[in-house]
């Protein structure tokens, strides 16, 4: 399941990821807000919170996240991982690389300070 994390400013896009995460979740909830985030600025930030509730990812989903991530690739700022899954942390550095912005992660107890970083002005 993918939630919109509430309270950020709106051209940061926050979500948080629990349970399994599927194609579905991204059609139906990441994709349009990251479209509807698009229309409204240039550049976009995004933060990924990944805790312990997560359980996995489907393939499908994969797929349709490296989808959403090329076709906007020159839109990302700034991109913060939250979470303390091990091996998410490795694909994600493996990907880094491609990313044009910046890319930090931080761990379960730096919440906070990845919430601020995502948000505040450069």
């Amino acid at each position: 399941m993918i939630e919109v994390m509430k309270g950020f400013p709106e051209h940061v896009v926050a979500l948080k990821y629990s349970g399994h995460v599927t194609k579905g979740d991204y059609e139906r909830i990441l994709i349009p807000a990251v479209e509807n985030a698009l229309k409204l600025h240039g550049k976009l930030r995004l933060l990924f919170r990944v805790g312990p509730e997560f359980e996995l990812i489907e393939p499908g989903a994969v797929l349709e996240d490296i989808k959403v991530g090329f076709a906007h690739l020159s839109h990302w700022e700034r991109v913060a991982v939250v979470t303390d899954v091990g091996w998410l942390k490795g694909a994600v550095r493996a990907f880094a690389f491609l990313i044009p912005g910046q890319i930090k992660f931080f761990s379960l107890s730096d919440t906070e300070t990845a919430y601020r970083w995502i948000a505040e002005s450069k």
